[in-house]
């Protein structure tokens, strides 16, 4: 698939937050630009192209998730990118809608849940992002997951443009307790990836935060296969 999702190697828990969503969904997107066609898991534990194991690959201290560890609603993001001071963090609710006014941009949400070989799901429809289930919902504490493709079958998807988002762009989520959340973001960055910065993505937050990933970097189109991925970064800062 030209965008943002292989099959993967089974994570080791099914309950998965924070941090822990990095050991299983890390891999995931460094390995998430491959062809059309998903790849088998790889029988020795690596991540196919990643450079870095796929189970367990980044596992925080202590192993604890990110909800309900160092809180404090209300904190502003603790690296130091800028984004001000974000809102107390809320309860749990499934996004339904993602906007970014700057891209032009609005896609109702797919749901991403684990397969039964223990694989993510990616979007099924290229013109639609996916939230990731199993990890926090936007607005929630913790480091909230959005997917999407970049490219399909050499046509355009929902985040072809995602690299030229700029630090100070907002993202609008809207959930299903009919909360419209506001993300600020703090910084874009794009990583070759065999160095996808699973900890920098998934670590312990304070507050509620928010990744878009996608494909980036070269596409080699003998293997259908985007060599990096790109990375936004939000903190929420707004709730309405």
């Amino acid at each position: 698939m030209t965008g943002v999702g292989a099959r993967e190697p089974r994570p080791r828990t099914r309950r998965i937050a924070g941090p822990v969503v990095g050991a299983a969904l890390g891999a995931l997107l460094l390995a998430g630009c491959a062809g059309q066609d998903p790849a088998p898991p790889n029988p020795q534990g690596q991540a196919a192209g990643s450079g870095a194991p796929a189970d367990g690959a980044a596992k925080p201290p202590n192993g604890e998730p990110s909800a309900g560890h160092g809180a404090s609603p209300g904190a502003g993001p603790p690296d130091g990118t800028g984004a001000g001071r974000t809102e107390p963090v809320l309860a749990r609710s499934e996004p339904q809608k993602i906007s970014i006014p700057s891209l032009g941009l609005s896609s109702s949400l797919e749901t991403l849940r684990l397969n039964g070989d223990g694989t993510m799901q990616t979007p099924k429809d290229p013109a639609l992002a996916g939230w990731y289930e199993p990890g926090p919902t936007p607005g929630s504490q913790g480091p909230a997951v959005i997917a999407g493709h970049v490219t399909w079958n050499g046509a355009s998807a929902v985040f072809e443009k995602l690299r030229t988002m700029k630090a100070g762009d907002t993202i609008k989520v809207t959930r299903r307790d009919n909360k419209t959340v506001t993300f600020t973001v703090n910084k874009v960055a794009e990583y070759p990836k065999a160095q996808f910065p699973t900890l920098e993505v998934y670590k312990n937050l304070d507050h509620a935060g928010l990744r878009l990933v996608t494909c980036g970097g070269d596409f080699d189109p003998k293997k259908h296969y985007y060599d990096s991925n790109v990375v936004v970064y939000a903190s929420m800062t707004g709730t309405a």
